[in-house]
């Protein structure tokens, strides 16, 4: 039996073939749950997460484009903005989410492919190396606007700065960041 790409199985679901969506669930829900625990802190929140995502991917009519980057990529920036978006309605009904530690934020663990697993710690580690050359003024935004999902203005409300001073520390934390891993990304 052949194995089916991730690619074929996105075009089987726009396709409405219920099978490809299971096929795709088995292979990520273990992936897509252990980001989303990692960004909420909550198992209830991380299996609503996982929920949202597939549902996304069954009801969206949004296209994987392999040309544009890995399909494991793509599925985790749809489940790191369906958990800001979580978390921000938590966070309207519940108070303020704690500050978590940003290293903790890009570890991934994958039971089911070790070398996906190598991949993953490489490339966190290019990720940390590259965040140890932030500020903590920029490291603290770039937490708070990506993972925790607090709008600029709600940054700025917080350290008591003026919104341009917010936006000019991430237009300079990411800067900083692409410069930084584009360098590595050229040595090899």
């Amino acid at each position: 039996m052949q194995t089916r790409t991730d690619g074929e199985l996105m075009r089987d679901i726009r396709l409405r073939r219920r099978e490809a969506l299971e096929l795709l669930y088995d292979r990520y829900a273990r992936l897509v749950y252990s980001f989303a625990i990692r960004a909420s802190g909550s198992d209830t929140l991380a299996r609503e997460i996982v929920q949202l995502v597939f549902t996304r991917l069954w009801t969206s009519k949004a296209e994987y484009d392999a040309a544009k980057g890995s399909f494991v990529n793509w599925l985790l920036t749809i489940t790191r903005n369906l958990s800001v978006d979580v978390i921000r309605r938590e966070r309207k009904h519940a108070g303020n989410v704690p500050i978590e530690d940003w290293d903790d934020r890009f570890a991934f663990a994958s039971e089911h492919d070790p070398e996906s697993d190598v991949i993953k710690r490489a490339e966190h580690s290019e990720v940390a190396a590259a965040a140890s050359r932030l500020t903590v003024p920029q490291r603290r935004v770039i937490e708070l606007l990506y993972w925790k999902g607090y709008t600029l203005q709600e940054i700025a409300e917080m350290g008591g700065e003026p919104l341009g001073t917010v936006k000019n520390r991430l237009h300079q934390a990411l800067k900083t960041l692409r410069r930084h891993l584009q360098g590595l990304r050229e040595e090899r």
